[in-house]
């Protein structure tokens, strides 16, 4: 694959930003161009968060466009569909955490939650595939909960599509992680990389 347009799609504090800037070193360093860009929500912590990620030769401005990006990483699956109503490309690939984080619209009852089988649908619709992970139960087997991320990365890098080497993206990780979690997350890593 000459380039890739990645989002990283959850809310604030499950990690996507760190995700992105994991996936763009890694392409760095495996000799590739990588630009990062991130929206996010009215709350940092809690509100939407979707890091984009474009990798490739003649890639200059940091933001996928619309109907632009083969792969969405999805923390949250309702992130994971808002992300794909707008930025998923025809024949994309959804991969998403099965585990809820329900906004405040839907604790109060103002907004109902979309159920896996619409998200499904959704991608469905653009011809595209799905893979979905228990990323939150991964993260609890490996030893806590905050390392969701990384084990989304290990799912995404169980796909074959990035442009770049697994070990290279396990090496970026173990550098970029608080040292006395290395072993936590590279346990997580491998856990998203066997769940597919």
């Amino acid at each position: 694959m000459a380039g890739l347009n990645l989002i990283i799609a959850g809310v604030g504090g499950q990690g996507s930003v760190l995700a992105s800037h994991m996936v763009a070193m890694a392409a760095i360093r495996d000799g590739l161009r990588a630009r990062v860009g991130e929206t996010f929500g009215a709350a940092m912590r809690g509100g939407a968060v979707a890091s984009h990620v474009r990798i490739g030769r003649d890639v200059n401005a940091p933001l996928v466009p619309r109907g632009g990006a083969d792969i969405i990483l999805a923390m949250e699956p309702l992130e994971g569909l808002r992300n794909v109503a707008e930025f998923l490309k025809k024949g994309g690939l959804l991969i998403t955490n099965t585990h809820e984080w329900l906004p405040v619209n839907v604790n109060i009852g103002r907004a109902k939650y979309p159920s896996m089988n619409q998200i499904r649908e959704s991608v469905k619709k653009l011809d595209g595939e799905i893979i979905e992970v228990d990323g939150t139960s991964l993260a609890q087997q490996a030893g806590n909960v905050r390392t969701l991320n990384v084990v989304m990365l290990g799912a995404l890098a169980a796909t074959g599509k990035l442009p770049f080497s697994t070990e290279t993206l396990k090496q970026v990780i173990a550098e970029n992680v608080p040292r006395k979690t290395v072993d936590l997350n590279i346990r997580a890593f491998e856990l998203g990389l066997k769940s597919k």
